[in-house]
């Protein structure tokens, strides 16, 4: 019953899907509003499969249905509650469906904030196309992705669960679906970047129209990609959170082309200029998603984070290449259209900043995406394995990063079109006060190699920037001056200034160290006294669970572990954190020859861990901040391409004298 109800939800998602598009793209070619107007039917019903197949799948998961093959391979009498919802998607299947359900989330929401404009053929082609990447989704779910095969189940059959790593820690329940929800997100902007080129309409009116859901799907990533590096931190037990793992790197991608996009888009709303370096960076940002997917779901990488190998690869590597193919030649089609009216007129000024900034970015983007694929594809033509790792992302963006915490730093003050030397002199003292003292506090405490060093002054730097910004503003509006893309974007970087700072002192300054102890023996790590208390078994249905009891600095006991699950024997250990918010202290605990030997306790010791945490969340609240700006109304713009757009109140240069009023009749 599951199976047929979570197939009859798919079949009527592909159908939704593939039937709008139909009905769109008649009712653009022969200019008839009513069939426009049926997009929001399609949507809904979009929408509505998504959720079918997921609570019949969802359905299946709790009843333990094992005639399912998902939850036959997957499902569990013993898999707790938490971990056994997060099943839908721990399995390949699965993720699609949670891709399509969120797919048709976002569809209805445009829906249903352009209800009244659905005749308008920006929103249509936008429209449309979304329902392309529905319709793809909901194929491979019909085809070589089905999550509702039928099997036939010995009689008191009992799965193996999901995977054991993705049963150790809550944040699985959180990390994918906020993942999702960003990389899923940037459809939305696309789609509008596609219907912009299209129909024409390549001012700026559609960059207004699809700002928030641009900033949205970034929060969102940048939140998943936090969540997703503390669960490796809590759970992979190897006192890191980042390993430049080829899984990791697919959803750094979007990120990185995501936040230039972000920057430089700015730039177009006020000057007309960098048209195709924006639609060029919404296009890739949105092809990265893919490529990610991909990555995560075709068995081309070895990675506790990817799926087992699967026949989705190719399609995915087909539908990617033809996003690229449309894209490049929409772009390359409007070439005329999309010459900027305004040119930089200096280095030295917001714009040239920005376009500096996009540079970077961009190669950021190159060494990631170069690093990740290349030992793919020397796999693919020589049949050689080789590998990339930590040294040669770490050796090649290191520079990148500092570059980047520079301009954070001198584009906040910069103001439009040109600064003066003495200008610039003025706004830039007391941020270099700032990064000045980073530095010489940095030297003082002990730190000595170049690169650190340099990181921690040019934090500083950058955060004093930051600070300006915020105080400027707030001391002319009180806390409403929070409030806005300008300062929301300062709260942001405040945010990565929290995490570079913390991702250079872990890393700098990261002390382990192993012992072998019985109950009652202590060592020191650090300038920390970690005592072994007790050493304990527990016996469960569904694990064998070894408890280190650890006391640290003679006061709280820590208590890392060592989980044997019962059905596959597969041993996963439990690490166990000490967080301060100047240093944490991570306990994992080897039981070698335990009950008749000793076990062996290992502690990992890094300062300012919880700065990238908290750093994350200022990330985010930045972004809610910077999403709701003050409003003004005006009329439809049909040069730009705007439809009764709600325009965000112009950027004001912080240090200018504020505007008198101005009185209109």
């Amino acid at each position: 019953m599951n199976a047929a109800i979570g197939s009859a939800g798919v079949a009527l998602g592909l159908l939704a899907s593939v039937f709008g598009v139909i009905t769109l793209a008649v009712g653009i070619r022969s200019h008839k509003p009513l069939l426009l107007r049926r997009a929001g039917t399609y949507a809904a019903l979009i929408l509505v499969a998504g959720l079918i197949a997921a609570a019949a799948m969802e359905r299946a998961l709790i009843t333990r249905d094992f005639t399912v093959r998902l939850v036959f391979e997957n499902g569990s009498s013993l898999t707790p509650p938490l971990f056994n919802f997060a099943s839908l998607w721990s399995a390949l299947e699965g993720s699609i469906i949670l891709w399509a359900v969120i797919l048709g989330g976002y569809i209805a929401l445009v829906a249903w904030k352009f209800r009244r404009r659905l005749d308008d053929p920006l929103v249509a082609w936008a429209l449309l196309t979304m329902f392309v990447v529905a319709a793809f989704f909901f194929a491979l779910m019909v085809g070589p992705a089905d999550p509702f095969v039928s099997v036939n189940p010995p009689v008191g059959y009992d799965g193996p669960g999901p995977n054991k790593l993705l049963q150790n820690h809550p944040l699985m329940a959180f990390h994918p679906p906020m993942l999702y929800l960003g990389y899923v997100g940037f459809t939305v902007p696309f789609a509008f970047a596609i219907a912009a080129l299209v129909t024409g309409r390549v001012g700026e009116g559609w960059l207004v129209e699809t700002r928030r859901w641009t900033l949205f799907a970034w929060g969102f990533l940048t939140l998943g990609i936090a969540l997703g590096a503390w669960w490796a931190y809590e759970v992979l037990g190897w006192g890191g959170y980042w390993g430049w793992d080829p899984v990791e790197n697919a959803s750094l991608l979007p990120w990185l082309t995501g936040t230039a996009y972000l920057h430089s888009v700015m730039v177009q709303e006020r000057r007309g200029m960098l048209r195709v370096w924006n639609l060029a960076l919404l296009c890739a940002t949105f092809s990265l998603t893919i490529l990610g997917t991909f990555l995560t779901r075709s068995g081309v990488v070895e990675s506790v984070h990817a799926f087992s190998e699967s026949s989705i690869g190719a399609w995915l590597l087909a539908f990617f290449g033809a996003i690229v193919v449309v894209t490049v030649g929409l772009i390359g089609w409007r070439g005329d259209r999309l010459r900027s009216p305004g040119s930089i007129d200096s280095p030295v000024s917001r714009e040239g900043a920005f376009l500096a900034n996009n540079i970077l970015f961009g190669a950021f983007a190159f060494v990631v995406l170069l690093g990740t694929v290349f030992p793919l594809v020397v796999e693919a033509l020589n049949d050689d394995q080789i590998s990339v790792g930590s040294p040669f992302f770490e050796r090649m963006t290191v520079p990148l990063g500092l570059a980047l915490l520079t301009m954070m730093a001198i584009a906040p003050v910069l103001p439009w079109r040109k600064a003066s030397m003495e200008t610039l002199g003025q706004r830039l003292q007391w941020p270099a006060w700032f990064g000045a003292a980073a530095l010489v506090g940095s030297v003082a405490i002990g730190e000595r190699g170049l690169g650190t060093v340099a990181g921690y002054g040019l934090a500083g730097f950058a955060a004093g920037a930051a600070i300006r910004q915020v105080a400027l503003a707030t001391r002319r509006q009180g806390w409403r001056g929070l409030v806005g893309r300008t300062n929301g974007g300062m709260i942001v970087h405040l945010g990565v200034i929290l995490i570079a700072v913390g991702i250079i002192a872990s890393h700098a300054n990261v002390v382990s160290r192993e012992q072998r102890l019985e109950p009652g023996e202590s060592f020191t790590v650090a300038g920390h006294e970690l005592a072994l208390v007790s050493v304990e078994r527990t016996d469960t249905a569904r694990t064998i669970r070894t408890t280190a009891a650890v006391r640290v600095d003679g006061g709280q006991i820590y208590e890392p572990q060592v989980n044997t699950y019962r059905v596959d024997g597969m041993t996963i250990p439990t690490p166990s954190v000490r967080t301060t918010w100047s240093h944490d202290i991570a306990l994992t605990v080897s039981l070698g020859d335990w009950p008749d030997g000793p076990v062996q306790i290992r502690a990992v010791v890094q300062p300012l861990m919880s700065w990238l945490w908290t750093g994350a969340l200022l990330m985010g609240l930045g972004t809610v901040l910077a999403a709701f700006p003050g409003r003004r109304r005006r009329p439809t713009d049909p040069v730009s391409g705007a439809i009764g757009v709600a325009e965000p109140e112009p950027e004001r240069d912080p240090d200018a004298e504020p505007e008198r009023a101005e009185v209109r009749t």
